[in-house]
C-alpha cells in the first residue's frame, strides 16, 4: 500500500481482498488528480446558492445554447441496458443483493448512497457482496431458519450508485485528506469487477447522484477516462445514468448528457430528492413555500414539466429517460389498504409509461409485476421508447419553477416529524432503507420532512385550516408529543434510546437552526 494512503480501521483478510493495492492505487490517483476540482465545484454550489438568496432565478444557460440546439447524440447503449423497463433499487447488504438480482426485473441499482447508511462495515461488506455477485458465487444463510439464498441462472443487470460529491469517506485518507465517498465507492467497485463484468458480457454501469451542473458531470467524465486508462479498459466502457434530482440540474440536462456523451446511459427522474432540492434552493424566498408533502404529487405542474422535459431531452439524444421510485411496499395484514396502495403504483407507472419513460424504479420485488405490466401494456415488445421524441413538449423556466399550492396542516407537520426522526434513528443504527407507514423510505424523505419544517418556521407559515402560526415553540411542543407517543407505542425494549435521542437532537437542530444544513447525512455521519 502506498505511504500516501491511510486506512483508519484495521482490515480483515476478506476486506483486504477488495481493498487491494490495485484498487487503492486507483483511489490515490483519482483523489490526487481530481479532489481539488471536486472541492471547487462544491464551493461553486455555495456561490450559486448566494445568488438564489439574492433573488436570482435559474434559467437555461446562454453560454451552452448551441449544445442544446445541435443534433448530437450519445454513444450507443450496451445490449444489457437496452431494456430497463423495471429497475429495483436497494442497499448493498448481502441478502438484498441476492434478492434484487433474482427479482423479475431488468436491472438492480445497488446503492451506496441514499438507502445505505455509510458505516465502514456497510461500505466495505457492500463491495465484497457486489464482487461475489459479479463472480456468481454469492450466497447467504439466514440465521433464524437456515434458509439458503443463492443467485438464479439469469439475473438482473447490475448498476451501482456511489455516494454524492458532498460526502467524504472519513476512514480513508490520501496525504491526510479524507477521500470523496463517491470516488472511493466507484474506484473500489471498478477495479475489482471490470474484468469479470466483461467476461459476463456486461460492463461497469453507474448511477450518478446529486449533480447540480454540467461541470459536475464533466468531472465524472474526466474521472472515467483516467480510471479506464489506469485499468487498461477501452474508453466508453463505463456507462452512467445521471439522476436529475436537483432543480439546478433540470436546467442543464442537455449539457449533462453532452459532457458524458461516450459514457452516458441516460437520465433519471429522482423525484423525492428533486422536491427536497426545490425547497432547499429557494428556502429563503417566501414565494416558494410548499404545502404538505402528500400534496406534492407528480401531476403538479412543476413536476410534470420536469418529467416531460427530461423525456424529450433524452430521446432527442437517443438515450434512456428513466422514471421515478414507487416507494410503496405490500401491506400483508390489510387487503383493502394493500389493494389501494397497489392501485396507486399501477396508476403511477402507467402515467410514466404513457409520458414516454423507458423504465421505472421500484423498492420492493412485490411491485415488479405491477410495474412490468404497466410498461408492457404501453411498450409492447419494444426494448424502450426512445423513438417517442415528445416533440409536443416545450418547457420554460416558468414551468420548472411553478410553486404548487395546497394545504399546510398540523397532521402534515406531525407526519414530517414522525418520518424524519424515525428515519434518522434507523440510519444511525446502520440501516438506510427503512419501512415506515407502508412506504420504503430513504434519506430523501427525511430531507423533505426537515426542510419543510425549516421553511415553515422561518417564513412563519400557518396551518391552512386553523390559521395557527408555525413557530419554533409549536414545533418543539409537537415534536415532544410525537416522541412521547412513539416511545409509549414501542414499550421498554424495542429500540436503542441513544440513537433515538441523537435522532431527535439532529432533527430538532436541522429544523430550527438559523443556517440551513445542506444535507442531513453530513451532520449525521459524525455519529457513525
Amino acid at each position: 500500500m502506498s505511504e500516501a494512503i491511510t486506512i483508519i480501521p484495521s482490515l480483515t483478510m476478506e476486506e483486504k481482498e477488495v481493498i487491494n493495492p490495485r484498487a487503492l492505487g486507483l483511489v490515490e490517483l483519482l483523489h490526487t488528480q481530481f479532489n481539488s476540482r471536486r472541492l471547487e465545484l462544491l464551493e461553486l454550489r455555495n456561490l450559486r446558492q448566494a445568488e438564489l438568496d439574492d433573488g436570482k432565478k435559474p434559467d437555461f444557460l446562454k453560454a451552452t445554447q448551441a449544445i442544446r440546439e445541435d443534433d448530437w447524440v450519445v454513444s450507443p447503449i450496451p445490449h444489457d441496458l437496452q431494456n430497463r423497463r423495471v429497475e429495483i433499487t436497494g442497499p448493498v447488504d448481502r441478502k438484498m443483493v441476492i434478492n434484487a438480482l433474482n427479482a423479475p426485473v431488468k436491472t438492480f441499482m445497488a446503492d451506496f448512497e441514499d438507502s445505505c447508511s455509510p458505516t465502514w462495515s456497510n461500505i466495505i461488506h457492500g463491495q465484497i457482496n457486489l464482487r461475489d455477485a459479479v463472480n456468481g458465487d454469492i450466497e447467504f444463510i439466514r440465521e433464524s431458519d437456515q434458509k439458503h439464498y443463492t443467485l438464479n441462472q439469469e439475473t438482473a443487470t447490475l448498476i451501482v450508485r456511489p455516494r454524492g460529491w458532498h460526502l467524504n469517506e472519513k476512514h480513508v485518507l490520501v496525504n491526510e485528506e479524507e477521500v470523496s465517498g463517491g470516488l472511493f465507492d466507484f474506484a473500489i467497485f471498478l477495479a475489482n469487477n471490470h474484468e469479470a463484468l466483461a467476461q459476463n458480457s456486461s460492463g461497469p454501469y453507474f448511477y450518478l447522484p446529486k449533480l447540480e451542473s454540467h461541470l459536475e458531470a464533466r468531472l465524472w467524465n474526466d474521472i472515467f477516462i483516467v480510471a479506464q486508462d489506469f485499468l487498461n479498459i477501452d474508453r466508453g466502457t463505463i456507462k452512467a445514468t445521471v439522476l436529475i434530482e436537483t432543480i439546478l440540474a433540470a436546467f442543464e440536462m442537455d449539457e449533462i448528457l453532452y459532457e458524458l456523451k461516450e459514457h452516458s446511459a441516460g437520465l433519471n427522474c429522482g423525484r423525492w430528492d428533486y422536491i427536497f432540492s426545490f425547497i432547499k434552493k429557494f428556502r429563503n424566498d417566501a414565494d416558494f413555500i410548499f404545502p404538505n408533502r402528500d400534496e406534492v404529487t407528480m401531476t403538479r405542474h412543476f413536476l410534470k414539466s420536469y418529467v416531460d422535459g427530461l423525456i424529450k431531452t433524452c430521446h432527442k439524444r437517443n438515450v434512456h429517460a428513466m422514471g421515478g421510485m414507487a416507494a410503496q411496499i405490500p401491506i400483508k395484514n390489510n387487503t383493502q389498504e394493500n389493494n389501494e396502495a397497489m392501485s396507486k403504483v399501477e396508476l403511477d407507472k402507467l402515467r410514466e409509461a404513457n409520458a414516454g419513460h423507458d423504465g421505472t424504479w421500484i423498492a420492493h420485488p412485490g411491485l415488479s409485476s405491477i410495474a412490468m405490466g404497466a410498461f408492457n401494456s404501453i411498450m409492447g415488445n419494444q426494448a424502450n421508447q426512445i423513438n417517442n421524441k415528445r416533440d409536443d413538449v416545450n418547457i420554460t423556466a416558468y414551468d420548472l419553477l411553478k410553486v404548487p399550492n395546497g394545504m399546510i396542516t398540523e397532521e402534515g407537520l406531525r407526519h414530517n416529524i414522525r418520518v424524519g426522526v424515525q428515519y434518522i434513528e434507523a440510519w444511525l443504527s446502520g440501516n438506510g432503507c427503512v419501512p415506515l407507514y407502508n412506504l420504503m423510505e430513504d434519506a430523501a424523505t427525511a430531507e423533505i420532512s426537515r426542510s419543510q419544517i425549516w421553511q415553515w418556521i422561518n417564513h412563519k407559515a400557518s396551518f391552512t385550516d386553523t390559521n395557527q402560526t408555525i413557530d419554533e415553540n409549536l414545533f418543539i411542543s409537537i415534536l415532544d408529543q410525537e416522541m412521547t407517543q412513539l416511545i409509549e407505542l414501542r414499550g421498554d425494549s424495542n429500540f436503542n434510546q441513544v440513537n433515538l435521542d441523537h435522532a431527535i437532537d439532529l432533527f430538532k437542530g436541522m429544523s430550527t437552526n438559523s443556517e440551513f444544513d445542506q444535507f442531513l447525512t453530513l451532520s449525521a455521519y459524525n455519529y457513525l
